[in-house]
């Protein structure tokens, strides 16, 4: 009996002096330059997003941040990298709603993304605008629907790629108007776009800050924006809601996380940097620019971003399965 105590003593002992140097660092974080590990390539919309918020975290925890593009599998290459990193706060995944929702859907993933993460900050969302070719006969999104209904065949919609926001919102007015749409998928917005314009496609769900300019000169004709709210980019155009579909909400949000097991402490730091860059007039007027709405006050905990997370899992991966969408 009398070894067993010394044996749990000196266990307790190990376990003690083991969290000591854990807690000092957590305390001391950070003391080196952060890693943020973005899926896409260099000068893309994700990349961007990274370093403007991370250029508004720098003052507050007094350390550069490093941004590693490591693109490929729709993200899901950099999203393992950071599920595999210590869990020290050095190592960050800037991620969206295509990396942390849809791929664990379209994707065989070697990681879980709700499991093998601490979420850290929702930074902000960005609308999707309906689309279609400037010679469609419907003024508006009532009457787009009907022409859709009235169709002997498909329409057609262009997407930057399966599995991606623009898919899912596809999928999912299909399943709220009851039409049949086509998809024709590219190897990107651009491309799709180019279609668009040219009258090869019939219609796209795009980012406003993509298809904005284009309904601006008159070559696409813009029906709604897929928020509950106008856009402060476009005041003019419609919500789904007012236009006559309510509750079509798609947002292409975006976030941080760090891997499973940091300190609550390091995560704590981090996202009082994220709040402090979001409250920086300068980080908002360069996220407006792109059409991003800082995410709200709720929203930017680590408690706010881990359930609207979740929210989004169960809200988009049935429509995703149901549909059998499957990465290329």
């Amino acid at each position: 009996m009398r070894t067993l105590q010394v044996l749990s003593k000196i266990l307790t002992a190990a376990i003690v002096v083991a969290t000591i140097p854990l807690l000092a660092r957590a305390e001391d974080y950070p003391t080196r330059p952060i890693t943020v590990v973005v899926g896409f390539s260099a000068g893309g919309p994700m990349d961007s997003i990274a370093r403007i918020v991370t250029e508004g975290m720098r003052p507050n925890l007094g350390q550069p941040f490093i941004i590693e593009n490591v693109a490929g599998a729709s993200g899901s290459i950099a999203v393992g990298r950071v599920a595999r990193a210590a869990p020290d706060g050095y190592t960050i995944s800037q991620g969206y709603l295509g990396t942390h929702v849809l791929n664990g859907a379209v994707y065989k993933l070697a990681y879980d993304p709700v499991a093998d993460f601490e979420p850290v900050a929702l930074v902000a969302t960005n609308p999707l605008l309906l689309v279609a070719r400037k010679d469609i006969a419907a003024n508006n999104l009532v009457e787009l629907v009907a022409w859709l209904r009235a169709r002997p065949s498909p329409a057609t919609q262009g997407l930057p790629g399966i599995g991606t926001p623009a898919h899912v919102a596809g999928e999912f007015f299909q399943q709220m108007t009851g039409t049949k749409l086509q998809f024709v998928p590219y190897r990107g917005t651009v491309q799709a776009t180019q279609d668009l314009i040219g009258g090869q496609i019939d219609l796209m769900f795009d980012q406003i800050s993509n298809a904005l300019p284009q309904a601006r000169s008159g070559t696409v004709k813009a029906y709604a924006v897929t928020a509950k709210e106008r856009s402060s980019l476009a005041p003019d155009i419609p919500t789904v809601d007012e236009a006559g579909l309510p509750g079509l909400y798609v947002a292409v949000w975006h976030g941080l996380w760090v891997p499973k097991g940091t300190p609550k402490e390091v995560i704590a730091r981090l996202n009082r940097a994220v709040i402090d860059s979001l409250a920086d007039p300068t980080v908002r007027r360069r996220l407006a620019d792109m059409g991003l709405e800082v995410a709200p006050q709720a929203l930017q905990t680590p408690e706010g971003l881990g359930a609207y997370q979740k929210a989004e899992i169960q809200k988009w991966w049935p429509i995703v399965k149901a549909a059998n969408i499957k990465a290329e």
